[in-house]
C-alpha cells in the first residue's frame, strides 16, 4: 500500500488530521497501482473468445440452509421440514420458500442447483471463490493438503491474469465486502486471493461500509492535495523502487496509475447519489427498516455490484447477510444459525429475495443479463434434523447454489437429494464442475488452459471437471 501525504485538514470533531491518498487497491497487501497495470498489461489477450462479459458472486457466508430455501422438503416430519412452505414460481414444477416470492416470479431467469458438493465442515468460503477445497493454513480452518504453492487463485484472479483489464481504469476483480476485520474473519479466504498468479492479480478491495477510501476526480484538496504534490508524490515512490531494482517501464505504469486515480469511473459507480429513485427503490434503498440493527442493511452491495460490474470489472464479489456482517458470537450476523434459524430466516430472506432479485431484473433490463453470470452460494449446507435450540447445524454433505445470466439455460433445477436432503440423490454438481461452466461462457477452455505455480508446475483450473451441460448445452 502506497500511502500519499496529503495537505493538513481539520476534522469536525476539532482534531487535526493529515489526510491520506492510498494507492494499491485499497488493501492489496501493499501493492501498487502500477504495479496492478504492470501485470494487466502483460497479461495474455484473447477478447474475441470471450462470450461473457464478467461474473457477479454473492457469498452467504455462515452456511446458508439449502432446506429453507431451494429444496424444501414439506412432507418431512417437523423437525426436518422445519415452520416454511414451498410456493410456486413462474415455472411449473419449481418450488423454493415463501420467504422469496420475488425470486419465485422470475425463475425462467433462474437456475437452482440442488445437489451441490464440494463442501467441508469448515467456515471457509475457499470453495465458493476458487472451486477447491485444498488450501494453507488460515485463521480458525485448518490446512487441508493438496494445494499448490502459492494456493489456488480466486477466479476473479484468473481473469485478471487471462484478460486484464476490460476497460480502462476499471481493475479487473473487485470486492465489495466489508473490511471490518470480524466480516473478514468469517471469509477466512480473501475473496479476490491471487493465489499462485501473484498479488498482481488480487482484488481491489473496496470497503461497502465506507467507500470514502476512494479518492478520484472532483475531490477536494483536504482529501488529495493539488495534483503537483501527488506527481511529486510518485516521484519518491518512484525512487524507492528504482533503488530496489523494480524499475522497467515504471514511467508508463505510473502514468496509467495516476490515469486511475484521478479518473472519476470507478468513483461515479461507488456514488449511490447518481443512482436514480426508481432504481433505488428497486433495491429497497428508499425505505426504512425500523427492525434491523440502526435500521441499516447491505441492500446497497447488490446495486453496488451491478454498477461497478457495467462500469467495467470482469469480477465482483459481495458477502450479503443481515447488517453488520460478522460474528455471531459476538452479536453480528451472518447465515451460521445454529440457534433461532426460522426467525433469523424471517429477517434474512426477505431481504436477499429483494437485493438478489433486483439485480437480476435490473441486469435484464439493462441487456446485460446474458453477459453477465450471477452465483449465489455459501461454504456448506446444514443439517437436515433442527436441534434443540430450534437451529441447524453444519451440513456438508449436500448444499444449494442460485444462477442466473450468464446465457446459461434457466427457468430449471439440477439436480436432486434424497428423501430428508441429507445427500444427492440425482446429478450431483461439484463446485469445480460451476467452475468449470463459468469459465467456459468466460472464454477459457479449461481442458486446456495451464497457468503456473510457484514451483513452475503447470496446474488446470478446475482439474478433470467439465462444464454443466445443463447450463451449457
Amino acid at each position: 500500500m502506497l500511502n500519499i501525504p496529503g495537505p493538513r485538514s481539520r476534522f469536525c470533531d476539532g482534531m487535526s488530521r493529515r489526510s491520506w491518498l492510498r494507492i494499491g487497491g485499497l488493501g492489496l497487501g501493499g501493492l501498487g497501482l502500477p504495479e496492478i497495470l504492470r501485470a494487466e498489461a502483460s497479461a495474455p489477450r484473447s477478447e474475441s473468445k470471450r462470450t461473457a462479459k464478467g461474473i457477479i458472486m454473492v457469498l452467504l457466508p455462515g452456511g446458508p440452509s439449502h432446506l429453507d430455501m431451494y429444496d424444501l422438503k414439506p412432507d418431512a416430519p417437523l423437525e426436518i421440514r422445519g415452520e416454511f412452505q414451498p410456493i410456486s414460481t413462474k415455472v411449473p414444477g419449481i418450488d423454493i420458500c415463501e420467504l422469496m416470492p420475488r425470486l419465485a416470479g422470475m425463475t425462467d431467469k433462474l437456475t437452482l442447483v440442488r445437489s451441490l458438493t464440494g463442501f467441508l465442515d469448515d467456515h471457509n468460503t475457499h470453495w465458493c471463490t476458487t472451486g477447491w477445497e485444498s488450501h494453507p493454513p488460515m485463521p480458525a480452518s485448518p490446512i487441508v493438503a493438496g494445494y499448490p504453492p502459492g494456493d489456488w487463485p480466486t477466479i476473479g484472479a484468473v481473469l485478471s491474469r487471462q484478460f486484464g483489464s476490460r476497460v480502462p481504469g476499471i481493475p479487473p476483480s473487485i470486492d465489495l465486502c466489508p473490511m471490518d476485520p470480524d466480516a473478514r474473519f468469517i471469509l477466512r479466504t480473501p475473496p479476490g486471493q491471487p493465489g499462485y498468479l501473484g498479488s498482481a492479480h488480487a482484488g481491489f478491495e473496496v470497503d461497502a461500509v465506507d467507500r470514502q477510501n476512494i479518492t478520484l476526480n472532483n475531490v477536494s484538496l483536504r482529501r488529495l492535495g493539488d495534483r503537483q504534490a501527488l506527481l511529486s508524490s510518485f516521484d519518491q515512490f518512484r525512487r524507492q523502487v528504482d533503488r530496489s531494482g523494480f524499475n522497467d517501464g515504471m514511467d508508463e505504469f505510473h502514468r496509467q496509475a495516476f490515469d486511475v486515480l484521478t479518473s472519476s469511473r470507478l468513483a461515479d459507480a461507488l456514488d449511490l447519489s447518481r443512482a436514480e429513485g426508481p432504481l433505488r427503490s428497486r433495491y429497497g434503498l428508499d425505505r426504512e427498516y425500523p427492525e434491523e440493527r440502526e435500521g441499516k442493511t447491505l441492500l446497497d452491495q447488490f446495486l453496488l455490484a451491478k454498477r461497478v460490474i457495467e462500469a467495467g470489472a470482469r469480477c465482483v464479489t459481495l458477502a450479503f447477510s443481515r447488517w453488520p456482517f460478522g460474528r455471531m458470537l459476538q452479536g453480528d450476523y451472518n447465515w451460521d444459525w445454529h440457534k433461532d434459524a426460522f426467525s433469523e430466516a424471517r429477517g434474512t430472506l426477505p431481504l436477499f429475495d429483494l437485493g438478489l432479485s433486483a439485480l437480476i431484473r435490473d441486469l435484464d433490463e439493462c441487456g446485460l443479463l446474458d453477459d453477465i453470470a450471477v452465483v449465489a452460494w455459501g461454504e456448506f449446507g446444514r443439517t437436515p434434523k433442527i436441534n434443540a435450540n430450534a437451529g441447524r447445524d453444519h451440513w456438508a454433505k449436500v448444499g444449494g447454489a442460485l444462477l442466473a445470466g450468464g446465457g446459461f439455460n434457466c427457468g430449471q433445477v439440477i439436480g436432486s437429494t434424497t428423501r430428508w436432503g441429507e445427500e444427492p440423490l440425482k446429478r450431483p454438481v461439484h463446485f469445480r464442475d460451476v467452475f468449470a461452466t463459468l469459465y467456459e461462457r468466460l472464454g477459457i477452455d479449461v481442458a486446456t488452459t495451464q497457468l503456473t505455480d510457484l514451483s513452475g508446475r503447470p496446474q488446470y483450473l478446475v482439474g478433470e471437471h467439465q462444464p454443466l451441460v445443463e447450463l451449457t448445452g
